[in-house]
């Protein structure tokens, strides 16, 4: 089921997009992600990316980390952003889709947690769970 972009969603992709804008460094950060607790928090932070590809931390990881670290456990919806690079003719900074495995964390620690992605050039917000069917369980 496919759910509506309401302002506090806007809100969400615009603290997103201002943790980016601030730490973007070349190879080193393009992705940020932004987080809001069902209590509504909202929480930011960029990916890590490393020089062995596969230890880059993405940005949802991080921002789940970092509510938990927090003391928040409970999550009402998730975003993340790619900023362009420098030698890009498109300087937009967009919504971007969950990597698998982050889907399957964000499934993991927010069982309902809803996902704002962009669809066909348009936003659209989902259930992990849509996002992610026939999930793997223990």
């Amino acid at each position: 089921m496919e759910y509506l972009i309401t302002i506090e969603d806007q809100t969400l992709i615009a603290s997103a997009e201002d943790i980016i804008t601030k730490r973007y460094e070349w190879e080193r950060h393009h992705v940020g992600a932004a987080l809001r607790t069902k209590t509504g928090e909202i929480f930011t932070a960029v990916h890590v990316e490393a020089s062995m590809g596969r230890i880059t931390v993405c940005a949802e990881a991080m921002v789940i980390g970092k509510a938990i670290s927090e003391g928040y456990k409970e999550f009402e919806s998730i975003v993340a952003v790619r900023h362009s690079d420098p030698d890009s003719e498109e300087r937009e900074i967009k919504v971007v889709s969950p990597c698998g495995m982050c889907r399957e964390l964000i499934a993991d620690y927010g069982k309902d947690c809803k996902v704002i992605v962009s669809e066909d050039g348009r936003l659209a917000k989902y259930e992990i769970t849509e996002l992610l069917p026939l999930r793997y369980t223990r």
